[in-house]
């Protein structure tokens, strides 16, 4: 039922970057739910300042050993989701380079806290989503989206986080039980561990940052918004140049540690 559900609103998300792309001939993204776009803003903000920013304060405060492994193993475990997507765009480099890194750092590094691929001269890459992909395939970004708790998306990123989340061919989690090694589909609450997870550690490394951006922002939204479809057009593009004010990451790294 709940893929069938996630089919159809997936259908109507494509129906939504048609439409967008159709009778629109402006280059930049539109914002065309801005008003319930600036009330569920509101509402990651009222939850960040009661929920995710005390627990990212007390994540800062683990030993430095203990973090760097959890930002290690959420990195591992996003290969998961880059590899296929490297090879959807052609770029089988990476995913050669990806899935080296995988089964080294899962294996020598264990479960990725340790990151000796990168000793091996496997280094690591720009994550790939199937936002990305769809994006490389030249579907536009339909209009701005601020989804709850998740935050800044587009009408085609969001399709492709379900893409992710309804993904079981794609999550795997390979286990070893009396002696076999078996492969298990990787469960729906799994994907949302991890990214509360990774939401978290991102959070805790940008504490500064936002609080510098929320004090100098004459319109936070607009600001946030105008970051994240810079920092989605680079890594569409693969460039290498840096989004103001952004570095390395989830959409991503302020980085201030």
């Amino acid at each position: 039922m709940k893929r069938i559900i996630a089919t159809l609103l997936a259908m109507f998300l494509i129906q939504l970057i048609v439409v967008n792309k159709t009778y629109s001939n402006e280059d930049k993204v539109k914002d065309c739910f801005e008003k319930l776009n600036r009330a569920t803003f509101a509402l990651n903000m009222g939850l960040d300042k009661v929920i995710f920013k005390p627990i990212s304060k007390g994540y800062r405060k683990l030993p430095s050993p203990i973090r760097n492994g959890t930002s290690n193993a959420l990195s591992n475990l996003s290969n998961l989701i880059t590899i296929p997507n490297n090879i959807l765009q052609g770029d089988f480099g990476s995913a050669a380079n990806n899935s080296a890194r995988l089964i080294i750092n899962t294996t020598i590094g264990i479960a990725g806290i340790f990151d000796p691929a990168n000793s091996f001269g496997f280094e690591k890459r720009e994550k790939e989503d199937f936002g990305q992909s769809l994006g490389v395939m030249g579907v536009g970004e339909g209009c701005y989206l601020v989804l709850p708790v998740l935050g800044p998306s587009t009408v085609r990123d969001t399709l492709g986080s379900l893409v992710a989340m309804n993904g079981g061919d794609v999550w795997h989690n390979i286990t070893v039980r009396d002696d076999e090694e078996y492969v298990k589909e990787f469960k729906e609450s799994d994907y949302w561990v991890s990214r509360v997870t990774s939401g978290v550690d991102f959070r805790a490394k940008n504490l500064e940052a936002f609080d510098a951006m929320e004090k100098n922002s004459v319109d936070l939204y607009a600001t946030v918004r105008s970051l994240y479809l810079q920092d989605r057009e680079r890594k569409i593009k693969n460039s290498r140049n840096k989004t103001e004010a952004m570095d390395d990451g989830d959409w991503d790294t302020l980085e201030n540690q």
